[in-house]
């Protein structure tokens, strides 16, 4: 791969080389349009420290109903999404093993019980167990749980794995389609170019990039994160109130003796707090996570003991575990914890021919990026071909333009990814 590009003239640039960046850009070059993607650390921020839960009814917050909708489309488009990456797609970690959610406590039986609750209401299946069921199914669980659930709808991927294998499915269809061009550049983007550079509402032609070169672009779709905020030429009247959500998160590995640990993603709550355990097929297994908005990009010790400290409640075996991997990274949220997602309107408002040509915005995915990617790209796509499905209007990336400040964003310690 070049590390410095000079000029170069594509369908659809891709700032951003996250999961949704590399999602949307494998969607563009799948439907057989040439992309780039502009990203100095693939798949190097929130998507490195992702732990890939597919979970769009475990994951169903109260009052962000909102989202399930299109969580729930994202997850039904997860299979062919995989599937499309080619024969070796099965080497994504994507399992469609079911998850468990567990109290530890009876306040957290209580909890999990009024979610339910919520979740029945919103037609989403889930089902009581017993303890000794629960255990049945995973006989490491502690007998001392108080209360357990199963969600047969919420799966997994290993978003490390997944990004990797899209990078080479892009590879391969760049060389196999003679674009004459790599599918990543390693270089930061600096900003939106502009049919008139003194204009931002103007149609975008392309990206400038760090190293003096340009990409030229009938469409630039925006998905690198917390970076998103900071680029130049973009929009004035675009408000993106990004905050960085950090979360740390381990690895550990499962002894011979030990394995299989789990059969199913397991999510807890221990005392009010928290925890998830997720599986994967090479003997390891994910702990996580935290969510902090303390501005530190370091690993918390207090996170990391707080993480072990609960996943033991729930599953006493994981003091044998082997402690591998400790990870913090910000994840990029938004004031309703909803995407930003879209095009932009000059006028912030939805009248015809009010968008600004040219141009997606793609970020604020918070903890759901992974889950959305199918989803994102799928929209991405359909705003590019100009057949986009209206219920996504409300994600509109404007939406907090009139109304909100414009939040600051630190960039220490953020990847565009």
């Amino acid at each position: 791969m070049n590390e410095r590009v000079v000029n170069r003239t594509v369908d659809v640039a891709v700032i951003g080389g996250g999961i949704i960046g590399l999602g949307i850009a494998w969607a563009v070059a799948h439907s057989g349009r040439t992309v780039v993607v502009i990203d100095p650390d693939p798949a190097g921020g929130a998507t490195y420290a992702a732990a890939g839960m597919l979970a769009a009814v475990s994951e169903l917050h109260y009052q962000e109903e909102v989202l399930l909708e299109l969580m729930l489309a994202s997850s039904a488009l997860y299979p062919a999404f995989i599937e499309s990456l080619g024969p070796e797609h099965h080497l994504t970690g994507y399992q469609r093993t079911h998850t468990m959610t567990v109290g530890a406590d009876s306040a957290d039986r209580q909890a999990l019980a009024d979610l339910r609750g919520v979740q029945l209401a919103n037609g989403l299946a889930v089902d009581p167990l017993t303890i000794r069921a629960a255990r049945v199914l995973e006989p490491l669980l502690s007998p001392h749980v108080s209360g357990a659930f199963m969600v047969e709808q919420d799966h997994q991927v290993d978003p490390r794995r997944l990004a990797e294998r899209i990078q080479l499915a892009l590879a391969t269809l760049a060389k196999s389609r003679r674009w004459g061009h790599d599918a990543l550049i390693r270089v930061n983007a600096m900003g939106l170019l502009h049919d008139d550079s003194a204009d931002a509402s103007s149609r975008v032609t392309g990206v400038a990039l760090a190293d003096g070169g340009t990409v030229s672009a009938a469409e630039v779709v925006v998905a690198n994160g917390l970076a998103a905020a900071m680029l130049n030429g973009l929009p004035e009247r675009l408000t993106m109130p990004l905050r960085p959500v950090y979360g740390d998160i381990l690895r550990l590995r499962v002894p011979a003796h030990l394995r299989p640990l789990l059969t199913c993603t397991l999510r807890g709550l221990v005392h009010g707090v928290p925890v998830y355990l997720v599986p994967r097929s090479d003997g390891t297994v994910v702990i996580g996570a935290t969510q902090r908005e303390d501005g530190s990009t370091a690993v918390s010790a207090g996170g990391v003991y707080q993480l072990l400290r609960d996943a033991q409640v729930l599953l006493p075996a994981v003091r044998e575990l082997e402690l591998i991997e400790v990870t913090a990274r910000a994840r990029p949220g938004t004031p309703d914890n909803a995407p930003l997602l879209g095009r932009v309107s000059r006028t912030g408002r939805e009248t015809p021919g009010s968008d600004i040509p040219g141009l997606i915005i793609a970020t604020g995915f918070f903890r759901h990026g992974v889950l959305l990617t199918p989803v994102a790209a799928h929209y991405c796509l359909q705003l590019i071909e100009g057949s986009a499905d209206q219920r996504w209007e409300r994600f509109r990336p404007h939406r907090f333009s009139a109304t909100r400040p414009s939040a600051s964003v630190s960039l220490q310690g953020v990847v565009s990814s």
